[in-house]
Formats: structure tokens, C-alpha cells, sequence
């Protein structure tokens, strides 16, 4: 994955998720942080919504950060991740992820350690670059 890329990825810290079931799209605002080398976001939400009902029905997601808050030069870049809703895993890692939420985010501590709060990781696919508004990168992540 590209440099401007991961600084993106790294530099922020809101993105929207959209996700699919039976049809039809819903995009939630989500804080996130980023694993190693950007190829995994991790997020947590409560069981009880309709963005965990939808992934468990469908992990297919798309996710969108851009720059309009922190591009010094006025321009704004928006990048698309293309990625797959995935488990967290054993109980120590999902303790991992949301000590890497807590230490991106120390003000929602509180909603990442209830114990209703999911934790989700994002499996990165694929990510497309917006530089304008013709000038687009796309990169297949494996």
C-alpha cells in the first residue's frame, strides 16, 4: 500500500461504513484505528444495530475517509477501502483491539470496554485514492 496512503489511513480517525442487507445500503459514522500496515481497521459497535445485523448477514463493506479537516493545501482526498467484516478472534486479541481503540480514541473508553460493544475488525481488499476530481489510484490489497 502507498505511503500517502497509510497516512491517510493513520491521520485519521472517523470514517463512514457502509453496509448491505437484504438490498439496501446504510452508512454509519465510525471511529476507528488502523492494525499493521493499514491492511486491517478495527471499530466496535453495540450487538443490537443495524450495522452488526447487516455485517453478520453480509461482511462485504465499503468505507470512506477523506481529508477535508486536515489538508493543510485546501484540497481535499477521499479514499474508499473495499474490505471484509471479520471476527475479532480470541479474547486476547479482541483485548488488543480495543486497547488500540482506547488509545486512539480515550473518550469513548467507556463505550469500547461495555460489555455489550462488539469489537469488528475490517479485512482491507482493495483501496481507491480520489486526487481531484479526475485523478483516481486503485490498489488490490492481498
Amino acid at each position: 500500500m502507498r505511503n500517502d496512503i497509510m497516512k491517510i489511513i493513520t491521520e485519521n480517525k472517523v470514517c463512514a461504513l457502509a453496509t448491505v442487507s437484504g438490498g439496501a445500503p446504510h452508512c454509519s459514522l465510525m471511529s476507528y484505528a488502523a492494525g499493521e500496515e493499514c491492511r486491517e481497521l478495527y471499530m466496535a459497535t453495540l450487538q443490537d444495530t443495524r450495522k452488526y445485523r447487516n455485517l453478520v448477514a453480509n461482511p462485504q463493506v465499503s468505507l470512506l475517509i477523506d481529508t477535508r479537516d486536515s489538508d493543510a493545501k485546501g484540497r481535499t482526498r477521499a479514499l474508499t477501502i473495499t474490505g471484509v467484516f471479520q471476527d475479532a478472534g480470541s479474547e486476547k486479541k479482541q483485548a488488543q483491539i480495543r486497547d488500540a481503540l482506547i488509545a486512539r480514541h480515550p473518550d469513548l473508553k467507556d463505550f469500547f470496554n461495555n460489555p455489550g460493544a462488539r469489537v469488528m475488525v475490517i479485512k482491507v481488499a482493495a483501496v481507491q485514492l480520489l486526487d481531484g476530481v479526475t485523478d483516481a489510484y486503485f490498489e488490490s490489497v492481498s
